[in-house]
């Protein structure tokens, strides 16, 4: 990993590092694309530097899903116009629907995504290659273990030791990315080879880990990880960011609505939107929050609550909306469906979730969160 144009210390001389975090949603990932374009001019101008790319600036970047390419591309160097164009000019593509006779197993077939992440990414570059420029965690759901996994190319974790049969280093990068990214009845799972066993992964989201944040931030500190980055406001600074809330609420609903396909239609995604708040919501609990919209309306944004026991642990920064139609006209956005623009696929409404991304990035996005 090369590291060595990053800052390394706080002005008065301590340690500090830095962890980028970024969602799952699909093509909603556009919207989290504009919020990280936001962040790189504030740090261009802030360092003098117009080429300053993410990976400059933070030492850890992780995501889910779409938040793994996104994470990724940053972690080799790519830069926010590039990663927008990458969407922009590969999102239609990526979603190309199967045979009619196949759709019973999924929607879109996999090999033009396969494609592009080998084309962008190489199709010779492995999870522990030195292009990467910082820390990379995404989310895996290993579907022969019934485990989520945590990949990340940090040297010192236990399952990227030299000594092991199994290294996660020598595994193909874009084959994880797009094992992330392989979303259930949208995409077919991604098969590897580790270890002379071949595993089934599918979409990192299916698990407690769509906003991977909270995550990312135990795999910095952890003891068992080998990191061992130190904590507290100024040492440690985490920023969030998303890809859109998008409650299934309706106001008519009735207990006879409560059936077995509302269960495996509904329910999946309400539990992905769940752990999403609860990731948020720790993250909030135990760092210092200083920007986030509104949990709900008793908790509020969390700014300046005290964490139990009293000890901070980190900076904490967070970028969301919520896709309502209430969210949108909050962003001066209501002339867009809500609908329209919730769900994953929404490859049709491109430019709609490319506007949602630069309105939340004017309003949300301020110097003084990047501390």
């Amino acid at each position: 990993m090369n590291n060595a144009s990053k800052p390394a210390t706080s002005a008065s001389g301590e340690e500090r590092h830095r962890i980028l975090s970024i969602d799952g949603g699909g093509i909603r990932g556009l919207i989290a694309v504009e919020v990280l374009g936001a962040i790189e001019a504030i740090l261009r101008q802030r360092y003098g530097k117009p080429d300053l790319v993410l990976a400059d600036h933070f030492d850890m970047v992780a995501g889910t899903s779409t938040g793994a390419i996104i994470a990724t591309a940053i972690s080799l160097g790519m830069s926010c116009d590039a990663i927008r164009s990458f969407y922009l000019d590969s999102g239609a593509k990526m979603f190309e629907h199967s045979h009619f006779y196949e759709r019973y197993k999924y929607k879109y077939k996999d090999e033009m995504l396969s494609q592009e992440l080998r084309d962008v990414f190489g199709a010779d570059t492995l999870l522990g290659s030195d292009k990467l420029r910082c820390v990379l965690m995404m989310i895996v759901r290993n579907s022969n273990a019934d485990e989520t996994w945590t990949l990340t190319n940090n040297p010192n974790s236990p399952y990227n030791a030299r000594v092991r049969g199994e290294r996660q280093l020598d595994l193909p990068l874009w084959q994880l990315v797009r094992a992330s990214a392989a979303a259930p009845s949208f995409f077919p799972p991604e098969v590897v080879s580790l270890g002379g066993r071949e595993l089934v992964l599918i979409d990192g989201s299916v698990s407690s880990y769509c906003n991977p944040a909270f995550q990312a931030f135990i795999q910095a500190t952890a003891q068992p990880y080998g990191l061992n980055w130190k904590t507290g406001p100024g040492a440690l600074e985490l920023v969030s960011v998303g890809t859109g809330l998008a409650p299934h609420s309706r106001t008519d609903m009735q207990s006879k609505d409560v059936n077995l396909i509302y269960d495996a239609t509904v329910l999946p995604a309400s539990l992905i939107l769940s752990s999403v708040i609860e990731q948020d919501f720790l993250c909030r609990l135990f760092g210092v929050c200083h920007h986030g919209i509104p949990m709900d309306k008793d908790l509020g944004d969390m700014v300046g609550v005290p964490a139990p026991g009293g000890t901070k642990l980190f900076d904490y920064v967070r970028y969301n909306l919520e896709l309502s139609e209430r969210g949108l006209g909050e962003l001066g956005l209501s002339d867009i469906e809500a609908q329209s623009v919730q769900m994953i696929d929404s490859v049709a409404h491109i430019d709609s979730l490319t506007r949602i991304g630069k309105a939340l990035a004017a309003r949300d996005v301020q110097t003084a969160h990047l501390r």
